[in-house]
């Protein structure tokens, strides 16, 4: 499966080859997520009522005080994260926050001076389900449409293969495997997708933690 690196939030992110067979010579510019959030659609747990314009974050680094004094958008119970290397590759972040009806239960976040941004989001999203106690549900809220399709949609297939995928080496196999093991020993745990800076407040939070180390 090809990858990119999108124009717009500068995130790794692939394409089948099946779609690019059918526009030869294109090279896509934006990630699921850019481009959903351009046209103005949303995940499935997301109002179309309620969604907002991309939010400053995308260009402007605030702190976690900034963010809850400026956004109020939503979900207010779960696991939030978030990660990415700038530049790609290069030294990143990743940040992950456990809420229950808007209380910050755990927080955490952590740097890499030597990464990728899909890294930093897979390393993120087992940090968050390692702040939910086991046998407590939770759903954890990723923005990386990769992340949420690697565990929720393709790790089962890689596994009965040996951990291969029909085109060639899973990346970052160090990282999916414990983390896709870890969602199917929990079946408490649930992963969906949020959109990256749209003003959802915990989205932004987890943005904040995963970009600390740049302030």
């Amino acid at each position: 499966m090809a990858t990119f690196t999108c124009q717009d939030c500068a995130k790794s992110f692939s394409l089948p080859q099946h779609v690019l067979d059918k526009y030869p010579g294109w090279t896509p510019r934006q990630c699921m997520d850019c481009r959903d959030a351009a046209k103005g659609t949303t995940g499935s747990n997301q109002s179309t009522s309620k969604r907002k314009k991309r939010s400053r974050t995308k260009d402007v680094i605030l702190t976690t005080d900034e963010v809850l004094a400026e956004f109020t958008d939503g979900p207010d119970t779960g696991v939030f994260t978030d990660g990415g290397a700038v530049p790609n590759p290069g030294p990143g972040g990743w940040g992950a926050v456990y809420v229950r009806n808007g209380e910050v239960i755990a927080e955490a976040c952590g740097h890499d001076p030597d990464t990728t941004n899909n890294r930093m989001e897979l390393i993120a999203a087992m940090e968050a389900a390692n702040l939910v106690p086991e046998g407590e549900s939770a759903t954890l809220y990723a923005d990386s449409r990769l992340v949420v399709q690697t565990i929720n949609e393709w790790a089962a297939g890689w596994e009965k293969r040996g951990w291969k995928r029909k085109t060639g080496p899973v990346e970052n196999l160090d990282l999916v495997r414990p983390l896709y093991r870890t969602f199917r020993a929990r079946p408490e745990l649930k992963l969906e997708w949020i959109a990256a800076h749209s003003g959802y407040l915990w989205n932004e939070y987890a943005d904040a933690l995963a970009s600390r180390w740049r302030i």
